[in-house]
């Protein structure tokens, strides 16, 4: 299965000719530019707990609590569905590369999901090269997120294809204030989106324009966050954290018109962290995620919830709650590499409660000094 990961991201950032369909992107419940495997297997739920280089999109002022420098230049985030999986994995190990190529191209993934009517094929690459230290990270993201659906029944169902490729510099400053028992922090983003959106009935051909389909604009981001814990037993904690806090639409739009806005939303979170023994602490939260609603979709969706087990803080077993369904993971860390494997899900429907669940899996790697 790693070896399958790897050749796919040799492969991941070739011309890439999806469009965006009438597919979700699950921005209320994952609204972050740039995932964190760690913070998936909890649920999603990191706004209190995040203290590495993704405190830039979780919650800035997470940076305060920055153990030690990083400057990590191989920084990668990998996750598919298994209807990716299970699609370009029919055959000899000799063809993945072959399978992994041919699933950039619409008529070939239609063709490999007509054995998975229903199912969504989806593909999500993370690339996060950045210098961090205590109070500060600098460094430039690349997102890349192609999906594809055949709705049922296979023989009349329309075929949906989407992609969204976000990239740019990232900039984050915290200050702690009251002797660090209050946080507050701030990233900016300069962010580049490319999204586009087609969807084609049984018999028409699939066939892409880049200037007719294609969404592109950019635009300034900021994420603010505050952070308030108290010094006492379990180190009760809580965080907000205010997305697209100058609410911003996009500049210089071009093709077919401007991407997906992102909303204005509001995240609290609450956590309490007890010691458990000489060298194990247990991180337990709860988040709820777009308080204001911006995104339209059950308040019981919004909800967040994960634990993280930490053993010496080199060993790591998570779980979580999040868009209705569970996750988990296990986490390796040293000073110079950083190993998460984890699984969870979302809902494939827009409205209800746990109707269709997708089960998703990650491979995150980074290495530096």
């Amino acid at each position: 299965m790693l070896l399958r990961f790897l050749t796919i991201v040799l492969l991941i950032f070739a011309p890439a000719r999806f469009a965006r369909a009438n597919i979700d992107f699950e921005d209320a419940t994952f609204p972050e530019l740039v995932t964190s495997a760690r913070a998936l297997a909890m649920g999603n739920a990191y706004i209190c707990k995040t203290d590495d280089a993704w405190s830039a999109f979780y919650n800035p002022a997470g940076l305060g609590t920055v153990r030690q420098p990083q400057f990590h230049l191989f920084n990668m985030h990998l996750e598919a569905s298994g209807a990716f999986l299970k699609a370009i994995g029919e055959g000899d190990m000799t063809d993945l590369p072959q399978n992994v190529t041919s699933s950039f191209e619409p008529q070939e993934v239609r063709e490999r999901l007509v054995e998975q009517p229903g199912k969504l094929s989806h593909l999500r690459a993370n690339f996060f090269p950045n210098f961090t230290v205590r109070g500060m990270t600098i460094g430039y993201f690349l997102s890349q997120r192609n999906r594809a659906i055949i709705e049922k029944p296979v023989d009349t169902g329309d075929f949906h294809v989407a992609e969204r490729r976000d990239h740019g510099p990232v900039f984050a400053l915290n200050l702690p204030l009251f002797g660090g028992i209050f946080k507050i922090g701030a990233s900016a983003a300069y962010l580049y989106r490319r999204e586009l959106n087609k969807t084609f009935e049984e018999n028409d051909p699939v066939e892409i324009d880049e200037e007719a389909d294609y969404q592109k604009g950019r635009g300034l981001q900021v994420t603010t966050g505050a952070r308030l814990t108290l010094p006492i037993t379990f180190l009760p904690t809580f965080s907000a954290v205010l997305r697209n806090a100058t609410d911003k639409g996009w500049e210089s739009v071009t093709g077919a018109g401007e991407p997906t806005r992102i909303e204005q939303t509001i995240d609290l979170g609450f956590s309490l962290t007890p010691q458990i023994g000489k060298l194990s602490r247990l991180h337990l939260e709860v988040n709820y995620k777009d308080l204001n609603n911006a995104y339209g979709i059950p308040a019981s969706r919004r909800i967040a919830a994960g634990m993280e087990l930490d053993f010496t803080r080199r060993i790591f077993l998570r779980a979580g709650y999040g868009d209705g369904w569970g996750s988990g993971g296990i986490g390796v860390r040293s000073r110079t590499f950083i190993m998460d494997l984890t699984t969870y899900a979302v809902d494939r429907q827009l409205e209800g409660f746990r109707k269709e669940e997708d089960r998703r899996f990650v491979l995150s790697l980074s290495s530096g000094f």
